[in-house]
């Protein structure tokens, strides 16, 4: 990837949430790029795993677990690789969290812990490591929205709120920073199939109308969203604020597929 437009060679990633599933894949397609990459969560034995796959790959890590519900730990994340790094060019805030059930009766509780999760828990991971990049005049942040960013899917609107208000965060973020040389960007997965989903998509008629309304005809590969991740990354993507990009097979452009 010498001399691409595409290369992350010499960039330093963080991925909040990126040693499961989409932040997973995303962290090891940043390493596959070039980039020396940290990919962090609450869970300390999968930290080092991923750790070990970034390393396999030549690029250097660190092993710092994080809690997006908890700033400090967030700070502490930011501190670990601004020492051992010196910058931070790419942020991919990846942690999110949903729960299905009926809107009339969903408990309040569970409703403040999906919107402390996946927007203020963004919002954390925006402005801690977005203080650094400001400071350095250059950044690249890269949320994750959703399906129901756009459309509502049914019985879990408190994700698809929360969803929806992280697609208004990335576009806010970019209007204020993206003149000081920090781009903030987000991508919207359609339905990829992981360990935790497998079942639901493959044996329920939810899965079935998920499939149904697919142009495609298939559920995505969670290495079918590294590409989108490192062209918002790079310095391909150098005029690009504010946007949200669908991986989605076509879900977004359906109507009627039959």
């Amino acid at each position: 990837m010498a001399n691409s437009i595409f290369d992350l060679s010499g960039k330093t990633a963080v991925v909040i949430g990126g040693t499961t599933g989409i932040g997973h894949a995303i962290s090891l397609g940043f390493a596959d790029a070039g980039a020396d990459v940290v990919a962090s969560s609450r869970r300390p034995l999968e930290v080092t795993r991923t750790a070990e796959e970034i390393r396999e790959r030549g690029r250097r890590t660190l092993e710092i677990t994080s809690d997006v519900k908890n700033r400090d730990s967030i700070v502490a994340l930011r501190d670990g690789v601004l020492a051992e790094f010196g910058k931070v060019d790419i942020l991919v805030n990846c942690a999110g969290t949903t729960k299905r059930a009926p809107t009339l009766n969903f408990p309040e509780a569970d409703w403040t812990n999906i919107m402390e999760t996946n927007l203020t828990g963004t919002l954390r991971g925006c402005q801690v490591f977005g203080e650094a990049m400001l400071a350095k005049g250059y950044g690249r942040i890269i949320n994750i929205a959703s399906l129901s960013t756009f459309v509502a899917l049914f019985e879990v609107a408190a994700y698809a709120a929360s969803k929806a208000a992280v697609g208004s965060l990335t576009k806010s973020l970019a209007v204020e920073w993206s003149k000081f040389g920090v781009n903030v960007n987000a991508i919207a997965p359609g339905v990829f199939r992981t360990d935790l989903n497998a079942n639901l998509l493959d044996n329920s008629e939810r899965g079935r109308e998920f499939l149904l309304r697919t142009p495609m005809r298939r559920f995505g590969k969670t290495e079918e969203l590294v590409g989108a991740a490192i062209y918002l990354a790079s310095d391909a993507a150098s005029f690009v604020a504010g946007e949200i990009i669908t991986v989605d097979g076509g879900f977004m452009a359906s109507g009627v597929n039959q």
